[in-house]
């Protein structure tokens, strides 16, 4: 079955209770893991950095990129509890650490899968680290080209990680149908014949079922409890009906492609 992450990135705002709403929004939608970005905000962003248009867009020009990330900040002592609450809902917990201190915090909470960031595909620091925790490793691989992924999979594999799989991904917020260039899913399979999947960043799902049909076998797609929250990333996630939704009609595609042997079906 396709393993089918709910990303709740930062749309807990900065909160502890909103992130347990959305664990069990994720856990009724039927999704096999939430996602979640763990950082420490002076670590990764400089304080003169500007926010991205598509965050001018969605919460303003007055502040910089650092005061606004600052707000959506999870403390560690938060994503105890969080990982708590995923287990006793029987949801998988999974966080993408942005900086190495986060690294070093989620695989002493003993975390099953690290995700990084399509950020930190040439950050081989960071890839080694992660590496060498000897965790299951998801690469989401948006604005890199082939050779650079190639690279950062030789790094990972070299210093330890022996259990990957990629996502291709396209880091626009949303993307655009004529940028998503699914059959790259393909591509990327036949050059490292791994499971292959699909971060999906357009603002409705049917980009996330077709990717199912090309062989992607994890789908990553961003929700909120409510679109018109203030934040960066909810107008471009689904709401708690798009997202059972989504889910359904990745579980109805995977019926259709049934298993590729021709021959006469007892029907």
């Amino acid at each position: 079955m396709v393993f089918i992450i709910a990303e709740a990135g930062v749309n807990h705002n900065g909160s502890l209770d909103l992130a347990f709403k959305l664990i069990e929004v994720a856990k009724q939608s039927g999704a096999d893991a939430i996602k979640f970005q763990t950082f420490k905000s002076e670590k990764v962003i400089s304080k003169f950095a500007e926010k991205a248009e598509y965050q001018k867009e969605t919460t303003g020009e007055n502040e910089s990129q650092l005061e606004m990330v600052k707000k959506l900040e999870l403390s560690y002592n938060d994503f105890i509890k969080i990982k708590e609450r995923c287990e006793k809902l029987n949801i998988m917990f999974i966080s993408t650490p942005f900086d190495l201190d986060s690294v070093d915090f989620l695989n002493d909470l003993n975390v099953d899968i690290i995700k990084i960031g399509s950020g930190d595909v040439t950050n081989h620091l960071m890839l080694k680290r992660i590496a060498k925790t000897g965790k299951k490793v998801i690469l989401s691989t948006g604005m890199s080209n082939m050779e650079e992924v190639k690279n950062s999979v030789n790094c990972l594999i070299k210093n330890g990680c022996s259990n990957l799989s990629i996502l291709h991904c396209v880091s626009c917020y949303p993307t655009n149908h004529d940028d998503l260039n699914l059959k790259c899913i393909k591509s990327l399979h036949d050059q490292f014949k791994i499971p292959i999947g699909f971060s999906d960043h357009t603002t409705g799902f049917k980009a996330s079922v077709y990717s199912v049909c090309l062989g992607a076998e994890i789908i990553e797609k961003h929700f909120t409890l409510d679109k018109n929250m203030v934040g960066p990333d909810h107008r471009a996630s689904l709401n708690p009906e798009e997202l059972e939704k989504f889910i359904s009609e990745i579980r109805e595609c995977e019926v259709m492609m049934g298993d590729g042997i021709k021959r006469c079906r007892p029907n």
